[in-house]
């Protein structure tokens, strides 16, 4: 309906459009500029102002200021055993946000440039092979690369954001809006035609007392386009000041949010540090759990060579008519006994080792083991104890006391007769990245998150608005019920087309959240690494239990016809009188047991290829709640 009017009045509006379009677009120029180069400004001011907050709460909370960022380090031990040992992974997310592409209308041209966190420890490790990590190194490792550390420092920067927000609210508030109407006016006689510009620009201030001071400041410029081409200028200032003097009144009332923000700083400054001393006790804790773990199968292997010698010395024992049958074969169930503790050993030992991993962060298949030095230092300190305490110890010197045999080598786990399911590592762990519906609920959420941050960017912009009215005819009521009835007349209404430009003068509230927005997004990101090494951690445990039940079948197997030949010979011993009830019911008993532990190792195996196929994502469900297993001579 407007440009009808518009293009019959084009004599008489065309000296107003080449007045003020110069204007709007110069003024949609500035305007666009600034909006380019906020979003990266209002992020860095966000920054700079929680690490002054924090740094202040620090010195009040705990005496003493230290470094703190939460901004992710450039280079990462974790991205750097994902690049240099070949790793496979669910994407680039895995890596850190940097790697992501862009999302459309991403706010930033370019990615925010990470810098290099000094003193990492890391930096110079050649982590294409092995990597041995010392106690110390686990703990600065873990400060730089665990998701929940991480997490525990965002805590106090969203508490340090939150301050400023209240501090916001005692600041000076400015706002305005330039406003560039062009009207045409039909309802009188003749037509009135001109452009209305309107500059509004107010400021709201707070005080910390409950009063509160507003001001407002509006100037119109009016230049008629028709008739005398006449102009008018209006000022108007205006000023409100409220000072409650009962309900809240008082700084006790009004700066209460303040006060209590000011405080959650503190509180989280407190957590923090107690966090920090936890975790480090956490992560020393389970170090040394994992190295206990390891002596234990050094412990069980130095076991098992001994019950080898044992065993093969009961061989020749019995081939010379010296021992008996039934001891012969006690002997030879427990070596099976010993070799199957040695596997679970190391089974129990792999496992820890992978957890741990997570717990720092790091890949879970990485080549990553931890320095048996630790507990060998742990051994001289105790005995150093009890040196002091006038005691002794004898730690230590089990080995040449218990007739271990070094040279027997000890056979690993056959990997020639495997299962179905017993894949190759890598094969199972890509399988999994790629079947996985949980992480690519994740993997999703990160490109959910990079739309928010879009959203938070937008909201920093100017609004610029192009605005258009159209009114016609008259409304009636009670009184003017004597007038004549109205008619819907279009060519005496009232026509207005404009541009309402509302400047971004405060965004502290939309800069703060656009600086979480980033957090948000890196959050996300690090819920997608976590669950693919905990991916990775399933894929590697299902194979050890796999591999473990298949070997505790076979030696159980061989128990069973051993135990079963013990209960035989052992009778016939008893009628012969040369074995006593005694060895009978022994014989029986172990008998049970391996029958027992044949069955148990059987399911075992059943239960492990059904939870390798669910942790890699190949076992479908129907509606009915049947399974249908993945074949594993089909490519999926």
């Amino acid at each position: 309906m407007i440009d009808p009017v518009i293009d019959a009045k084009t004599d008489r509006l065309r000296p107003g459009i080449k007045a003020t379009l110069p204007a709007v677009v110069a003024v949609a120029v500035v305007m666009t500029a600034l909006a380019a180069c906020a979003p990266k400004w209002h992020r860095e001011r966000a920054d700079k102002t929680a690490a002054d907050v924090i740094e202040n709460a620090q010195e009040q909370a705990v005496g003493r200021t230290e470094p703190f960022t939460v901004e992710t380090p450039a280079d990462t031990l974790r991205r750097r055993l994902l690049e240099r040992q070949g790793l496979p992974t669910s994407g680039p997310v895995s890596f850190g946000t940097d790697r992501l592409e862009p999302v459309e209308h991403w706010p930033e041209k370019d990615q925010p440039v990470r810098a290099p966190r000094p003193g990492d420890p890391t930096a110079d490790w050649p982590v294409d092979q092995d990597v041995r990590l010392a106690l110390l190194d686990a703990l600065q490792v873990a400060a730089r690369n665990s998701r929940e550390y991480q997490s525990a420092k965002e805590d106090v920067f969203r508490s340090a954001l939150a301050l400023d927000l209240e501090r916001d609210a005692f600041n000076s508030t400015y706002a305005g809006i330039i406003r560039n109407l062009l009207s045409t006016d039909h309802a009188g006689g003749d037509t009135v035609t001109g452009v209305e510009s309107t500059f509004e620009q107010g400021v709201t201030r707070r005080f910390q007392s409950g009063a509160e001071l507003t001001g407002m400041l509006a100037v119109d410029l009016v230049r008629l386009l028709s008739g005398d081409r006449e102009s008018t200028f209006g000022i108007m200032a205006d000023a409100t000041m409220t000072i409650p003097l009962m309900r809240g009144a008082g700084r006790h009332i009004a700066a209460e949010p303040l006060t209590q923000a000011q405080r959650n700083v503190i509180y989280a400054i407190w957590s923090f540090e107690r966090f920090k001393r936890t975790f480090a006790v956490d992560i020393a804790s389970e170090y040394l759990s994992i190295l206990r773990q390891l002596d234990q199968v050094k412990n069980a292997a130095n076991n098992y060579r001994r019950l080898i010698h044992a065993s093969r010395r009961a061989q020749r024992l019995n081939e010379a008519d010296r021992l008996e049958r039934i001891q012969l074969d006690q002997a030879v169930q427990d070596e099976l006994r010993a070799r199957n503790n040695w596997i679970s050993a190391q089974r129990r030992y792999e496992a820890a080792l992978d957890r741990y991993k997570v717990t720092l962060g790091l890949p879970t298949d990485a080549l990553i083991e931890l320095d048996p030095a630790e507990l060998t230092r742990l051994a001289d300190r105790a005995r150093s104890v009890l040196d002091r305490l006038g005691m002794s110890s004898s730690s230590g010197q089990a080995d040449g006391q218990h007739g271990q045999v070094q040279s027997t080598e000890l056979r690993p786990p056959s990997q020639q007769f495997t299962g179905p399911y017993e894949m190759d590592e890598t094969e199972a762990i890509h399988l999994a990245l790629d079947h996985r519906l949980d992480l690519r609920v994740e993997q999703w959420r990160v490109e959910d998150a990079q739309r928010r941050v879009v959203v938070a960017a937008d909201a920093l912009r100017a609004g610029l608005a192009l605005t258009g009215t159209a009114a016609a005819g008259e409304r009636r009521g009670v009184d003017s019920a004597d007038l004549a009835d109205a008619r819907l007349r279009p060519e005496h209404g009232r026509y207005t087309a404009g541009l309402v430009l509302d400047l971004p003068w405060e965004r502290t509230a939309e800069g703060d959240a656009y600086r979480l927005s980033f957090m948000d997004l890196e959050r996300q990101a690090r819920s997608v690494q976590a669950l693919e090494d905990q991916v990775k951690l399933d894929v590697r445990d299902r194979l050890g239990e796999l591999l473990e039940a298949r070997e505790s079948y076979a030696i159980q197997a061989q128990s069973v016809e051993l135990a079963e030949q013990r209960v035989a010979s052992t009778k016939l011993f008893l009628e012969a009188g040369e074995a006593q009830i005694r060895d009978v019911l022994d014989a029986e008993e172990d008998l049970l047991e391996a029958q027992d532990a044949v069955t148990s190792a059987v399911v075992d195996y059943r239960v492990s290829e059904l939870r390798m196929q669910r942790d890699t994502g190949l076992l479908q469900v129907d509606e009915k709640g049947l399974w249908r297993e993945h074949d594993v001579n089909r490519t999926p």
